[in-house]
């Protein structure tokens, strides 16, 4: 035990007094609460630290090749702030909404509205009118910014639209003569609303999470303080769209890393193996369906891949069996898996180093800002290591509630601003976490509990499946049985009776798949989690066939 702590487990952050886990990272300074600061001054204040100069590369558009140094990155910020004060006439406290798919003027834009204390909330341009009419609903924003091709999609708001793919904007981007840094200085408190972020939504109706300047400024500062040295600036490609969470978080964390992040428009496999060739990417971001698919069907044989070092995944658990396919076929290329929420404004548990070689499946370790409890669903009691339940967390990164939304704000943030995460986890005796599943999304067959997670993974190491889901299907005699959707490979002739016989050979008799339907692709949400409700609507159809 810790001297300085005689109730703390050095070896796992453990209190065995008060049952909750502590980190084991150093402490992170963080600015006093009382000072006034955006996220935007603080991750600009940090890439002030840079070793490298102020004309290294910020972004790159993967397409067009166009560059943006970080001195011209902090310029167009400072431009488009005072554009969007002086003569769109925003105030602190006014919400923007964003409506595009990836692009370099994207961070330049939030940047710069987080800079005048506009709360940004942005949506996936795939979006359905309704659907952005409910997030409009939630969020109350006063403008809206969007491309040409989706802003037909928005409501009329105060302010209007403004295209981000139009001249005027553009425009705005460039600095004028009188720009007055006085006038363009707003004062905003870091307890004040950052951003209003759009939850998953995997399992019901859409929630608007709100996280404030001092959320944020909390998971950039813990990364910056775990970065390691490089000898140039770490080139980084995200996979994901960058108004999901971890893309959004991401804008924030390059900027006080000082990365030159490569932007790629509409995601396409063959043109990213292409960007990370052509710009020599070293880091990728990344969800699991796409670390499965560079492990089949020969994609990357074409492809100078050998810059990469790192690839972090996020979303869902990757299996042991895609982690040892993984690291052989890429000996040189260190693989880690990361844990967040939206609700937690990123990461709550990652790697650090190479801490990931010796925990494959794991997430990770507690980030300096969080606390965590593993709780038992049915007793409420707290456990120690090694025993799953739900993951609770807490910290200076966990987010302000639900927009609009009091009933699931009480539900999810409890006594003493525990947040529940709705996770089966558990943290074994060195401090590492691992997820077992969503709570909700268990299997109860004949009152056994089945984690759909565990069958996905084993399905995915089958060389003939590309991608799978499974999930409950209700039955008479037990309750639920497990049923999967599997994608074959292309030429795959793989029969029903095939995939339940190579499941029934490893697992015990109770987790059995018991049902099986072949499909073209899994739905899943942009961060590549399983959308399970679709998945159920099609399976659960009066007179639905084994085949669909």
């Amino acid at each position: 035990m810790d001297q300085k702590n005689p109730t703390m487990d050095p070896k796992n952050g453990f209190n065995s007094k008060t049952k909750t886990f502590h980190s084991l990272r150093p402490p992170i300074n963080l600015p006093p609460q009382h000072l006034p600061w955006t996220v935007t001054a603080h991750a600009l204040s940090l890439q002030a630290t840079s070793p490298w100069p102020r004309d290294s590369v910020a972004l790159i558009d993967s397409a067009t090749g166009q560059k943006i140094t970080y001195s011209d990155l902090i310029r167009r910020i400072n431009s488009l702030g005072f554009y969007l004060r002086t003569v769109i006439k925003l105030s602190k406290g006014d919400t923007a909404f964003v409506l595009s798919t990836n692009s370099v003027e994207v961070p330049i834009l939030y940047l710069a509205l987080l800079s005048i204390g506009v709360v940004v909330t942005p949506a996936n341009p795939l979006c359905t009118e309704s659907e952005i009419s409910r997030q409009v609903e939630l969020s109350n924003p006063v403008i809206a910014f969007a491309l040409s091709s989706n802003a037909h999609k928005l409501p009329k708001l105060r302010f209007g639209t403004i295209l981000i793919d139009s001249p005027e904007f553009n425009s705005a981007m460039q600095t004028k003569p009188g720009f007055n840094q006085e006038t363009y200085r707003v004062e905003v408190c870091q307890s004040d609303l950052a951003a209003i972020m759009y939850s998953s939504g995997t399992t019901g109706r859409v929630k608007a999470v709100m996280l404030t300047h001092r959320n944020l400024t909390s998971v950039v500062t813990g990364y910056y303080s775990v970065k390691g040295e490089t000898k140039t600036a770490s080139v980084v490609l995200y996979t994901v769209p960058l108004f999901h969470m971890i893309g959004f978080f991401y804008v924030l964390k390059s900027v006080a890393l000082s990365e030159t992040v490569v932007v790629m428009g509409r995601f396409d496999v063959k043109k990213m193996l292409k960007a990370v060739e052509d710009f020599r990417v070293q880091r990728l971001t990344t969800a699991p369906p796409l670390v499965v698919a560079l492990l089949k069907g020969g994609l990357t044989k074409d492809f100078d891949l050998s810059s990469l070092e790192w690839v972090g995944c996020g979303g869902a658990p990757l299996g042991k069996d895609v982690i040892a396919a993984f690291t052989e076929k890429f000996p040189n290329v260190l693989l880690t898996q990361g844990y967040g929420m939206t609700e937690t404004a990123g990461a709550a548990f990652g790697f650090v180093g190479r801490e990931a070689c010796q925990r494959w499946g794991s997430v990770g370790k507690l980030a300096a800002y969080c606390e965590a409890k593993i709780v038992d669903p049915d007793t409420g009691e707290a456990l120690p290591p090694c025993k799953q339940g739900e993951l609770w967390l807490k910290g200076s990164s966990i987010m302000k509630g639900y927009a609009a939304d009091p009933e699931a704000t009480a539900a999810t943030l409890v006594a003493d601003g525990w947040l529940r995460t709705g996770d089966l986890c558990y943290i074994d005796e060195e401090g590492f976490m691992f997820v077992v599943d969503r709570l909700k999304e268990l299997i109860k067959y004949k009152g056994y509990q089945v984690a759909p997670v565990e069958l996905e993974q084993l399905l995915q190491s089958h060389p003939q499946i590309s991608d799978t889901a499974v999930i409950p299907y209700p039955d008479e005699e037990a309750g639920q049985i497990p049923m999967a959707f599997v994608v074959r490979q292309q030429q795959s002739s793989l029969t029903e009776a095939e995939i339940m016989d190579f499941v029934a050979k490893q697992v015990a008799p109770y987790k059995k798949i018991r049902r099986v339907a072949f499909i073209n692709s899994i739905p899943k949400n942009p961060a590549g989690k399983i959308l399970r409700k679709e998945l159920r609507k099609i399976a659960t159809p009066a007179g639905t066939s084994s085949k669909l």
